[in-house]
């Protein structure tokens, strides 16, 4: 079903969208940086929070995503064409009422979660979240129209809107925090801005006749509870485990800023770097979505393992080869933040360890499941990612963090257990046929 052609025409465009995304990250934190490091320390804690809900509405796109590729597998347009409907009008109205939410209730939820941090870190927090908290429904509207365009197998139209974006964000930024000296503000409302530029050109662009699924009109898009039903039975379990493993995340960030504000830089730092060093892999599993999904549709289950095996080989030697030049040059790129001393040398000590053990281990971790979810086995990948979260992730940090006084270099060697917990179930998994039974498209 897919020549060598066709998959680097989905996954190129996908690897250089993650890259786009690292890099506005980036160049964030660095602009940010030069305001000073508590602005940075409340970004970032505010960024824990917005990649919980961002992920959560990622989580909903690949369901209705799963949906759509399985529907193009078995040659039903018209039924992708509906799924499609269903998505953006739950991720809409959901992504609204969460907007909602955080815009009366964010502020004193961010003094909840992270407990007793500086005040300057507090007030930059506070001032972030309220801004970007206004961009949910377009980036959710975003990442479900982008995962509909890779249902397709079109994943250039999602590079080019996000090229659009983080180009319009970046440039934001260097005006508002560089031209105006407006700080954290000059870091988020480029955010916003760009967010809602792309949630409406991406909408439009989904009106294109030509397209096998497209959107022939806004505003007849009442709640078909089956349709729905088949989104959210991929979309839901995958939103736990998103959720719970960002709620995870958030809670170990604030066992993080119990460490002092050196500590809480270097872990942002350090995950900019962490986001890039996973790219090639992160992108192979967006695209095996897509492969998956639609040689599920078809019923060519063993495709289905083939195209899963090939992916992965794909992302193990990118992943090798990327990680080797980063972690070679690590010293270089860390000086292109502005750190103390003290921070310079707990961020290089992160960068070094999660760049040795993506290379060993995060495919299978992360990309892996991909696979298991397009075939309608996101309950399984739900239940594995949640216990190994919370048992070794969450339990594990204040075992080394605090128990073994290990402090955030801690917090980072307990996620590595976590890798290697979840991969075992999911290769396992994969290699029995369990996975190839859960039937999401009635025939």
């Amino acid at each position: 079903m897919f020549t060598n052609q066709k998959l680097k025409q989905l996954i190129i465009p996908l690897v250089i969208e993650q890259i786009l995304a690292v890099l506005v990250g980036m160049a964030d934190i660095m602009m940010v940086s030069s305001v000073s490091e508590a602005a940075v320390s409340g970004v970032s804690l505010v960024d824990s929070i917005s990649i919980l809900i961002i992920n959560i509405f990622a989580a909903l796109a690949t369901g209705g995503a799963v949906v759509a590729a399985q529907y193009l597998g078995r040659q039903q347009e018209e039924q992708a064409c509906f799924s499609a409907k269903q998505l953006i009008l739950c991720t809409t109205v959901i992504s609204a009422v969460i907007m909602v939410a955080f815009l009366l209730f964010g502020q004193p939820l961010i003094s909840l979660i992270f407990g007793k941090v500086e005040p300057e870190v507090l007030s930059s927090a506070q001032t972030y979240l309220f801004i970007t908290s206004m961009s949910y429904p377009f980036i959710a509207l975003y990442n479900s129209c982008a995962a509909l365009y890779r249902a397709m197998g079109n994943s250039r139209i999602s590079m080019v809107t996000s090229l659009i974006m983080n180009s319009l964000n970046i440039a934001g930024n260097a005006l508002l925090i560089y031209g105006f000296g407006m700080g954290v503000e000059g870091a988020a409302i480029p955010t916003l801005i760009s967010r809602i530029v792309c949630a409406v050109l991406i909408v439009v662009m989904l009106r294109h006749r030509q397209d096998q699924i497209r959107l022939d009109s806004y505003f007849h898009l009442g709640f078909d509870w089956p349709m729905i039903k088949r989104i959210l039975q991929i979309g839901v379990p995958n939103g736990l485990e998103n959720g719970m493993f960002q709620i995870g995340k958030i809670l170990v960030q604030s066992l993080v800023a119990v460490f002092g504000t050196a500590s809480i830089a270097a872990n942002a730092v350090a995950n900019n770097f962490a986001s890039m060093e996973v790219i090639p892999a992160a992108a192979i599993g967006l695209g095996l979505v897509t492969v998956v999904g639609q040689c599920v549709g078809a019923g060519k289950i063993e495709e289905a393992r083939y195209y899963t095996k090939k992916l992965m080989k794909w992302a193990y030697m990118a992943s090798i080869a990327l990680n080797i030049c980063i972690l070679l040059g690590a010293n270089v790129l860390l000086k292109l933040y502005h750190l103390s001393p003290e921070t310079l040398d707990i961020a290089f000590k992160l960068l070094f360890i999660h760049g040795f053990f993506v290379m060993v281990i995060w495919p299978v971790s992360f990309t892996l499941p991909n696979a298991l979810r397009a075939a309608n086995d996101a309950r399984f990948t739900m239940s594995v990612s949640i216990a190994s979260m919370w048992i070794c992730r969450i339990g594990l940090s204040y075992v080394f963090g605090l128990g073994l006084g290990l402090g955030v270099v801690g917090v980072w060697l307990a996620m590595i257990c976590d890798w290697f917990v979840r991969s075992a179930f999911f290769a396992v998994r994969f290699r029995g046929d369990r996975w190839t039974r859960r039937q999401l498209i009635e025939s």
